[in-house]
């Protein structure tokens, strides 16, 4: 562990990359939240946009891994879930061996619904990416993902 971050001091190095860090990603969440808010805003929110990609990727999806997977509470999930459900984007299916296991799947609407957003989606962020190289959009990336693999195992914590 660094020696700065174990006895709770920052080095002046580590505040200046932390309050960049901090500045760039604020602004970058911000602005791109908003143009996907409104180029998606006729069908989804942007949470259940996020919860319609999650179920996307998962063979078998429960409210317990969406929650944990966004870092919000089961309630908050829930209520998402109930809207998705209503809309008729979402349907809870019961396990057949376990009847108090329900896994989530989305309808053939959710999934008309989901690459819609997913091709709005793609047409807000490519136009920033043709002012980087492919090597430095990897790059940018690789580093994103190991900072996310590093939150999720030591479950967002500094460990």
């Amino acid at each position: 562990m660094n020696y700065y971050l174990e006895v709770g001091v920052l080095s002046k190095d580590v505040e200046h990359y932390i309050n960049r860090y901090l500045d760039a990603y604020l602004l970058v969440t911000k602005r791109i939240n908003a143009q996907i808010r409104d180029s998606i805003a006729s069908e989804l929110t942007n949470d259940q946009y996020l919860i319609l990609r999650l179920i996307n990727g998962q063979e078998l999806c429960t409210s317990t891994y969406l929650a944990e997977s966004s870092a919000v509470g089961k309630s908050s999930i829930t209520a998402i879930i109930n809207r998705l459900v209503e809309a008729g984007m979402i349907e809870r299916n019961r396990d057949e061996q376990d009847r108090r296991q329900v896994y989530l799947s989305m309808t053939d609407y959710g999934r008309t619904a989901f690459d819609a957003a997913e091709k709005q989606v793609q047409e807000v962020v490519s136009p920033y990416l043709l002012y980087f190289d492919e090597k430095d959009i990897e790059k940018f990336i690789m580093m994103f993902e190991q900072l996310g693999q590093l939150m999720q195992e030591t479950g967002g914590k500094n460990s």
